[in-house]
């Protein structure tokens, strides 16, 4: 890797909302069930820590729930609530913090993706996978994303991430195939954007946001937020002016461009369309090899986004980040879907 255009670019420092990262680089949020109860564990701040002191500038923390009974059904994923689970998020920002680097929470619900194996049916934005919401419900959620902004400032974190993609409740009220809405939270893109602003707003009370957002959902690789970068303009916009301090863009293949006409990718078009900093994701340095590179890092060099989320490559190296701006690139294991089962 040549480091005159590479590793300058990569490894300069980036500051949003006053948060100082020390390096473009970012982990992006990955499921991993190892909190018990929802509560992290030493073994969660070691594997967080081990990315932070090899070079990871800013952490995102795999999905943790809000505190209210329809967020999800699993009882491994971590939650951000008072008590145990605050202590135990405590302990990992101060491990994360100790070597230099920043963290994020991502705060999530899962929407219709709820199972109803304890008998609490899924909260859906017009019944579509299981109950619609009223308005009362929507002040609920919002209210559950609130206390949970505050429970995280409360245990040393730097950001929190909203979780807004991959078909799960935020998600759902921005695309019109889940969202069929008549009253104010549904509609025109602006309008199934109010529900997600609200979120933003009032997680924007505690700590700076990231909005992570996406067109594909989990069951639905051809689905689409916004058929055009005027209505996904619609959308982001009213994201931003509720407070969006950045935007984290998910595509499957972040070396795609995102609409006909332009080679921008989806984080370029939420760079360019609101002014905010943009996170880029989606397979990013899956192999040793890493036949992308390149166009990463000229979307870094040329500004049409500021910072790169990696995945899946981290699972099985921890050190990714390092090797990579070390030009160590024969020392990266190719990512194995074997990875998912360890925790290193």
């Amino acid at each position: 890797m040549p480091t005159t255009t590479t590793t300058p670019t990569i490894t300069a420092p980036f500051t949003f909302a006053g948060l100082n990262l020390p390096n473009r680089f970012v982990m992006a949020p990955m499921t991993r069930f190892r909190s018990p109860g929802g509560v992290p564990t030493a073994e969660v701040a070691g594997y967080y820590r081990r990315r932070a002191e090899n070079g990871v500038g800013l952490i995102v923390t795999e999905g943790t729930l809000v505190g209210h009974p329809s967020a999800s059904h699993e009882t491994t994923v971590p939650r951000m609530t008072a008590g145990p689970a605050e202590a135990g998020w405590r302990a990992v920002t101060a491990a994360v913090h100790a070597v230099g680097g920043r963290i994020a929470t991502q705060l999530w619900h899962l929407g219709s993706e709820r199972r109803p194996v304890d008998g609490v049916e899924a909260w859906t934005p017009s019944g579509v996978g299981g109950h619609a919401m009223s308005t009362a419900d929507i002040d609920t959620v919002v209210a559950a994303f609130a206390e949970a902004a505050r429970v995280a400032a409360r245990a040393g974190f730097d950001a929190v991430e909203i979780h807004g993609a991959h078909g799960y409740l935020l998600d759902e009220f921005l695309w019109p195939v889940t969202n069929h809405r008549t009253d104010a939270f549904g509609g025109s893109p602006a309008r199934r954007a109010a529900f997600p602003a609200e979120v933003i707003r009032a997680v924007r009370a505690e700590l700076p946001v990231i909005f992570r957002f996406s067109q594909f959902k989990e069951r639905d690789y051809q689905a689409c937020i916004a058929q055009s970068p005027h209505e996904l303009a619609e959308i982001l916009t009213v994201l931003a002016d509720a407070g969006a301090d950045a935007f984290h863009a998910s595509q499957r293949r972040f070396w795609e461009p995102a609409f006909p006409g332009s080679e921008l990718n989806l984080a370029g078009w939420a760079k360019k369309l609101t002014g905010r900093p943009s996170i880029t994701v989606g397979s990013v340095g899956l192999t040793s090899a890493f036949p992308q590179l390149p166009r990463l890092t000229a979307g870094l060099a040329t500004g049409e986004y500021d910072l790169v989320a990696a995945g899946r490559i981290l699972l099985g190296n921890p050190a990714w980040a390092r090797l990579l701006t070390e030009n160590r690139l024969t020392e990266i294991r190719d990512y194995d879907r074997s990875h998912e089962d360890v925790y290193y």
